[in-house]
């Protein structure tokens, strides 16, 4: 019958029978079908790559998880805190029983080029020589000496102990005190025996531990493992501290083949180049001397790689060249410490805040080191330029309103860019002008014009009278100097040629204003040749900019001397550094052979100021703000003299400025040297008549027609 079932049932039936008999055991007798072995060996082949694939997987999610790499650099770096300790200890050990260290600094000496140390160390190195070699010389008899002090010692202890067993036995009147004494000390020294056989063995076990603790601990002290090993916190640059190993790697690394080469030659002693580190202000400053063959050029031109070497940024690190040669200074801020900003300023803070013009200091801001920048005012002339936007105006602002306090100084102010930062100098500006148009800039012309006919007036005035300090403020003189207005006279306004009316007037009062207290401050965005001459940028005595956007600029405005000394008003951040100013010249205190200093200024907004205005209004007795030069005509003096004469052929002097006061105002303060200053040179002057001073009519009237033909003066009548 299964013979039967066996020949009539197909092929593919078969191939189904034994498909769904797969899931019994299979034996020898009952092998799998050869097409069953051929579907399912590559399935298994696949499955295996596919578990491999999953487990490599697996692997490296694990390698790779934070937990994983966090515990492998725990493990690395704490076991390179010993091995980095116990080379530190090492070295420390050679070096105190060796010459080494003298060798190594009298190398770092010479690549530094300073004989007089090298020499110096020689004779150290010398001496510590000598005293070895006395040392080792001393252990030759030091056996002999040590038998005899032990020898004498035990006489002693031995003959001490009977000496006092005699005295105990004779104040007991016991013969058996006499042993007392020796006995305890054998007890003493049971004792000792014992406490030591005690703790000798803990002593062996952790003796070994102890000194691997005390190695881990010296490693980790000077942070002996990699530095991608370290925690987070050392690693980050935002807490990165600076140290003498760390700038000397980092002057190391910048890439000027002389230096790297000295310095690798001075070894471990590569810190000498260093002076001492020292905190200043919100950051650090030290001094690199340079070996020979490095320029400080170099250095500077460098600065960006030098603030990454240092894990900074650029704009952290500040190169200047200090008096000492072949030398440069570096300032390096705490990390994010300049985008911080600075507490608010005095003007703001203190409400009886005092301004002396002449003796006294602007509260400005805080340079680098952390110290006030205090700028002293007196018979200065002012420039200050930078970016649009930076804080110019601001910075410009705050030194007027500290000045504002002194009641004796004269403001005349033309804005032309006439928004409203300076109109709360109404009531406290003789002229006040704001605008930016080409009337504006034909009226600030004006205001500083008139400036130069007071100075004038002031330079021709008896020697010994006092003059009021006179300051003209111009904000945004780029609008003056780049108009090309004309005025009726087709003559330029603005421009750098000499034909400019307003470059003569400002040149003017750089030549000669200072010796009689007139003195103008310029605010000006984006220095040129053309929209700030260079006569007239060089005639500041303080020259300040905020951030620029070229070297060449930065050489505009604050001169070659200051860039080549290390500033780089071109380096401040556009719009992260507003307010911060390089300051050249002289008016603020700069250190010894330094040509710059650069100044966080306090920021003082158009709210603020108005409130410190108002309070420098209370000081003062109240001024008429002028919105444009007062220009009627002045009265001819001698013309009203000689009315004033009429018909009489000569009047006192006392009669004729009576009568002039009565005629106009302008000559209510007039006095008898006045009276007499207008007559010099005319040959009426006042003479004596009958012993009073009197001025004859004749004389006078014969003056006004020589002068009415020669000049084309208004006559006498009119």
């Amino acid at each position: 019958m299964s013979e039967q079932t066996t020949t009539v049932v197909p092929e593919q039936a078969l191939g189904t029978v034994h498909h769904l008999d797969d899931h019994r055991p299979h034996t020898t007798a009952d092998p799998l079908p050869a097409d069953l072995t051929k579907t399912t060996a590559p399935d298994q082949a696949g499955t295996r790559r596919a578990r491999v694939i999953r487990t490599a997987r697996a692997v490296r999610r694990a390698a790779t998880h934070e937990r994983t790499r966090s515990a492998g650099r725990f493990t690395v770096r704490h076991g390179m805190y010993v091995v980095g300790g116990g080379r530190i200890v090492a070295r420390r050990a050679w070096e105190g029983r060796t010459a080494a260290r003298y060798e190594r600094m009298l190398r770092a000496a010479e690549a530094t080029g300073n004989l007089d140390l090298a020499t110096e160390w020689e004779e150290r190195g010398q001496k510590f020589r000598a005293a070895r070699h006395q040392r080792r010389m001393d252990l030759l008899t030091a056996p002999v000496k040590a038998a005899k002090s032990a020898l004498a010692g035990l006489g002693i202890t031995a003959g001490g102990a009977l000496l006092l067993g005699i005295i105990l036995a004779v104040a007991n009147e016991n013969i058996a005190d006499v042993a007392t004494p020796t006995l305890a000390l054998i007890e003493l020294v049971r004792w000792i025996v014992a406490i030591i056989a005690v703790v000798w063995g803990p002593l062996v076990t952790l003796g070994p531990w102890a000194a691997l603790l005390a190695l881990w601990g010296v490693g980790r002290h000077q942070q002996a493992a990699p530095q991608w090993a370290l925690p987070a916190r050392d690693r980050d640059a935002e807490g990165t501290p600076i140290t003498p190993s760390i700038v000397v790697t980092a002057m190391r690394d910048l890439g000027v083949s002389a230096l790297k080469k000295a310095i690798k030659e001075m070894g471990d002693v590569g810190a000498q180049m260093l002076s001492p580190i020292t905190i200043a202000g919100c950051g650090v400053e030290v001094d690199v001397h340079l070996p020979s063959g490095v320029s400080t050029e170099e250095i500077q031109g460098r600065r960006r790689k030098l603030a990454e070497n240092l894990n900074r940024h650029e704009h952290e690190v500040f190169i200047t060249i200090p008096p000492s040669p072949r030398t440069v200074r570096l300032w390096i801020a705490d990390s994010g410490a300049l985008d911080s900003p600075i507490g608010p300023s005095p003007l703001v803070t203190d409400p009886d805040v005092k301004a002396d013009y002449k003796s006294g200091r602007a509260p400005w801001g805080q340079d680098l080191r952390g110290d006030a920048a205090m700028v002293s005012l007196f018979q200065r002339m002012l420039l200050i330029t930078g970016l649009s936007n930076q804080g110019k105006t601001a910075s410009l602002r705050a030194l007027a309103l500290w000045l504002a306090f002194d009641p004796t100084v004269e403001f005349r102010i033309g804005d032309l860019k006439g928004v409203g930062d300076w109109g709360m100098f109404e009531g406290l500006a003789s002229v006040l002008i704001q605008g930016p148009t080409d009337d504006h800039v034909l009226a600030v012309t004006e205001m500083v014009e008139s400036a130069v006919q007071e100075m004038n007036r002031r330079l021709v005035a008896p020697v010994g009278e006092t003059h009021a300090p006179l300051v003209v403020v111009v904000d945004e003189a780029q609008v003056a100097y780049g108009s090309g207005a004309v005025d009726k006279n087709k003559v330029p306004l603005g421009g750098a040629k000499a034909t400019s009316r307003y470059f003569r007037a400002v040149k003017a009062i750089h030549d000669q204003g200072r010796a009689v207290n007139v003195t103008t401050w310029e605010g000006t965005q984006d220095p040129t040749n053309e929209n700030l001459p260079k006569r007239s940028r060089e005639g500041n005595h303080i020259r300040s900019s905020l951030v620029l956007g070229t070297e060449s600029q930065a050489r505009m405005a604050v001169g070659d001397a200051a860039i080549d000394g290390g500033a780089a008003p071109h380096k401040l951040r556009q719009g992260l550094d507003k307010g911060t100013v390089v300051v050249a010249g002289d008016g603020i205190k700069l250190s010894p052979g330094q040509t710059s200093v650069t100044v966080r200024t306090h920021y003082i907004d158009t709210k603020q100021a108005a409130e410190i205005a108002t309070r420098a209004k209370a000081v003062r007795d109240g001024v008429t703000t002028l919105t444009a030069v007062d220009h009627t005509p002045d009265r001819d003096a001698l013309a009203d003299i000689m009315t004033v004469l009429g018909d009489a052929p000569r009047l006192l002097t006392q009669d004729v400025l009576k009568r002039l006061a009565v005629l106009d105002t302008t000559y209510d303060e007039w006095s008898f040297l006045d009276l007499k200053q207008a007559l010099d040179g005319t040959g009426a002057e006042p003479y004596k008549s009958d012993g009073r001073m009197s001025i004859a009519r004749d004389r006078l009237a014969r003056h006004l027609a020589t002068r009415d033909d020669t000049e084309g003066s208004v006559s006498a009548a009119e």
